[in-house]
């Protein structure tokens, strides 16, 4: 089957992208070929192949036309995006919605579920996204935070997780507290370094306008005017989450990650994460967003080894 797409010349020139490498990955992508002659493209090879390249190419051009740069990442991103199926409107819709933009590169939804994901944030006081590795759960979560700190519709941004991946007791680590605490919470800071210039970053850490800390440091606390995300929650036990959970004050909202497959506790049953469906699924005002390996915009082997290992876990059961 031949199929041939006429558009603007610009339009077909950023198509094929800087020595034709966007161009290469949809080849790659569809497993048909692709060419381009003046303002022509011409797909060729098998009909489903070619009507799914008709359907991507289209969908890539929405977005050259709405002023995006595309570029191989992108072909992954909307092509996982189509071949996950049920999607909640265009590439073009959900890539535009640019939670925080910092040194001229936008972070945005990458998949439908994102989209969900960074609507049900700003739409409900508290959020849980439960999913592998590598789907945006704790990116987001920090990028919408930065953005509601920085345009005053929070006061501050609290991030915790739970300091029990390495199986240690903080009081045994050596260090100050900041020294014993930092493993844990690297991760978070490294993204916070991403949104924010490290001179301001610093100055609104000495504010208290931003606080990174362990979950045990929130007991007893009521966080008013407050964006909270608790990172890693597979490895809270229902006390500690209920615990977090009613430190909800006015004007704040929470966040929840964690990925249920990787509990570090002895026992999964005792994960705070994993009974909280069951406990609040009934609940107004608390959204639950399920990430899958379609959603993991890493790597595209990321996907491959998720998948695997999902497969491999489920014959085990």
């Amino acid at each position: 089957m031949r199929a041939t797409l006429e558009y603007d010349n610009d339009v077909v020139a950023e198509l094929a992208g800087e020595h034709d490498a966007t161009l290469k990955k949809l080849e790659e992508r569809l497993g048909c070929e692709i060419g381009i002659r003046g303002n022509l493209v011409f797909l060729e090879g098998g009909d489903t192949e070619v009507e799914h390249g008709r359907a991507l190419v289209s969908e890539l051009v929405e977005l050259i036309e709405a002023g995006h740069e595309i570029n191989a990442e992108t072909v992954e991103s909307v092509g996982s995006m189509m071949a996950a199926g049920g999607r909640g409107g265009s590439a073009a819709e959900i890539f535009s919605d640019i939670v925080w933009e910092h040194r001229g590169r936008k972070i945005v939804p990458k998949t439908v579920n994102q989209k969900k994901y960074v609507d049900a944030i700003r739409n409900h006081s508290i959020t849980f996204a439960i999913g592998p590795a590598g789907t945006g759960k704790t990116y987001l979560a920090l990028a919408l935070a930065v953005s509601e700190l920085l345009t005053k519709r929070v006061n501050r941004i609290i991030l915790t997780r739970p300091a029990v991946e390495a199986g240690e007791k903080i009081g045994f680590l050596p260090g100050t507290m900041l020294e014993k605490i930092d493993p844990y919470l690297r991760p978070l800071f490294d993204a916070l370094y991403d949104m924010l210039e490290p001179d301001r970053l610093t100055t609104l850490m000495e504010k208290g306008a931003i606080e990174v800390a362990p979950l045990a440091f929130m007991r007893g606390r009521t966080l008013n005017d407050s964006f909270i995300i608790l990172d890693e929650a597979q490895n809270t036990s229902p006390e500690q989450m209920k615990m977090f959970l009613t430190r909800l004050g006015f004007a704040s909202r929470m966040v929840v990650t964690g990925d249920i497959t990787q509990v570090d506790l002895p026992d999964i049953r005792y994960s705070g994460l994993a009974t909280v469906v069951d406990i609040l699924g009934d609940v107004p005002d608390i959204a639950f967003i399920n990430f899958s390996s379609q959603d993991v915009v890493r790597h595209k082997l990321v996907q491959k080894i998720v998948a695997a290992y999902k497969k491999y876990s489920a014959l085990q059961q």
